[in-house]
């Protein structure tokens, strides 16, 4: 993920923090505006947490077979 790191981050979550925009307070965080994630089998659920911005649309979910 590159980004802004001043405006953005990304958070890893489950599918229900995913849809409900709110990641634990013990989610995996990055913010480094150029993030290398390894993804897992299955869906992988990615937020930001930055005020308003998951509910505006900055979230994406990647499925690996």
């Amino acid at each position: 993920f590159k980004y802004n790191p001043m405006l953005h981050n990304t958070v890893v979550v489950s599918t229900l923090a995913y849809q409900s925009c709110a990641a634990t307070r013990d989610a995996r965080t990055l913010t480094s505006g150029n993030d290398r994630i390894t993804l897992s089998r299955g869906v992988n659920s990615f937020i930001c947490t930055f005020a308003g911005h998951c509910q505006a649309g900055m979230k994406i979910q990647v499925v690996a077979n």
